[in-house]
């Protein structure tokens, strides 16, 4: 026979309505009237009726949390932190847990707005959406108005690693990379070392992340006059010395990325990546070309994940502080955070040097390409 809140208010020796307010976490009670009814809901291994509840708060304990590519290192470390934040657990009341759905939208646009919808249907407590946010017009505005129904039933919503919409409302909170700035001084690492000629392997074009590390790329290149102005840079095609190829943000796009580079302009003497993972494949498309990293030319990836520092050579890259972003992204999605100043605060990047940069060997080398 299934354990009632009754059998908990009577193992504890407190009315029902404080068992209620208890689990609810939505009224002050006593530090130890609390201890006792979380004490005896353990004892009794009395479970929530969830769909009652639901009905009730017009809410579920479902978290939504959607990611490109759950097997991306990028979308692990913020879900694992948000996971952790967000279930219950040490440090965390038996009250408080949520459950936290994993969605794996593969990029797919039309996955993004399903998995909305179904969190919607399903009242859910919260939604958090990582990563970059594809940039065209109608997706934009079907994602804001499926975001503003959500907030406007209760649902809290995080954006985590993404820009934030236009007319952010309360209830939708954004936790944006600073992408343009680690990219800008990560370019500007490689000019204080004496290159010129910098080749970047971009990623998905219709993507924020791509066109925000890009302008920073750009921006440095034309403080120090080698492009245009940043703002007519992005998105013109090649520039002088200064070639771009778009992929993904993996490493056989990063493999393939580097062999046209290379058939672009065979004089670069620096290649940044899109990421960490594109970053190693532009390692190893040189190492089969016969060249030498940083000895023949210098690599730099972005995000510092984990495996960055053991590569060979360690890459110089952009740290973003993913774990500790995934779980204020949990803190706020549960309101156990207040959300920052107008709904929108800035996660800032490191510039991580280490050995597969260094000053140019030769500023005018022609590379081996008929490996």
């Amino acid at each position: 026979m299934a354990v009632t809140l009754a059998d908990v208010a009577a193992r504890a020796g407190v009315s029902s309505a404080t068992v209620s307010r208890v689990l609810n976490g939505n009224y002050p009670v006593a530090g130890s009237t609390r201890e006792r009814v979380r004490r005896a809901v353990a004892e009794l291994d009395y479970v929530v009726n969830g769909q009652a509840r639901a009905l009730a708060a017009a809410s579920s304990d479902l978290v939504g949390v959607l990611v490109n590519d759950v097997a991306d290192p990028f979308f692990g470390l913020i879900a694992s932190a948000l996971q952790r934040e967000i279930g219950a657990g040490p440090g965390n009341p038996p009250s408080g847990g949520k459950l936290a759905v994993v969605c794996n939208t593969g990029g797919s646009p039309e996955s993004e707005l399903t998995y909305l919808t179904l969190l919607e249907r399903q009242r859910a407590a919260g939604v958090v959406l990582t990563g970059g946010a594809v940039e065209d017009g109608p997706h934009t505005a079907a994602v804001a108005a499926r975001l503003a129904r959500l907030a406007s039933s209760g649902t809290r919503i995080v954006l985590c690693g993404r820009p934030p919409l236009p007319d952010t409302a309360p209830g939708i909170t954004t936790l944006t990379f600073d992408n343009r700035g680690g990219a800008r001084r990560l370019t500007e690492h490689l000019l204080s070392l004496g290159h010129r000629r910098i080749g970047c392997v971009a990623g998905p074009p219709e993507r924020s992340t791509t066109r925000h590390r890009l302008e920073g790329h750009y921006a440095a290149l034309a403080a120090h006059g080698l492009v245009p102005g940043d703002g007519d840079a992005v998105g013109s095609g090649d520039l002088p010395g200064q070639p771009v190829v778009y992929g993904g943000y993996d490493r056989s796009s990063g493999y393939d990325g580097a062999l046209e580079l290379l058939r672009k302009d065979p004089s670069v003497t620096a290649v940044v990546a899109s990421n960490d993972a594109a970053a190693l494949g532009v390692c190893a498309a040189l190492r089969d070309r016969g060249l030498r990293v940083p000895g023949d030319i210098s690599v730099a990836g972005f995000d510092d994940l984990p495996f960055s520092v053991d590569a060979s050579p360690a890459l110089t890259t952009v740290r973003i502080p993913l774990q500790e972003a995934g779980a204020r992204a949990g803190r706020l999605v549960l309101g156990r955070s207040a959300p920052p100043p107008g709904w929108v605060a800035t996660v800032t990047t490191e510039l991580m040097v280490r050995e597969s940069t260094a000053p140019p060997a030769h500023p005018a080398r022609t590379a081996r390409t008929d490996r």
